[in-house]
């Protein structure tokens, strides 16, 4: 195993963070890491989805999303 001297996030360069970023991605990933998603994430949604149709959340489409990003860059 050889040892490796990662300086402090705050020191390092944008460039520099980036690579270990898509180190650490890398490495995940072909390990499978989080394969799965957390469980909360499926309660998130089942509670999203109540309140979307009760009426108390509002819900936009992806294109009413994009039209709207869209309108406000002009």
């Amino acid at each position: 195993m050889t040892v490796q001297t990662i300086p402090d996030i705050d020191e390092m360069t944008g460039e520099q963070q980036v690579e270990l970023m898509e180190a650490l991605w890398k490495s995940m990933s072909a390990r499978n890491v989080n394969s799965e998603p957390p469980a909360w994430h499926l309660s998130f949604l089942q509670d999203r989805e109540k309140e979307i149709a009760a009426g108390n959340d509002p819900f936009e489409s992806l294109d009413e999303f994009e039209n709207g990003l869209r309108a406000e860059l002009r």
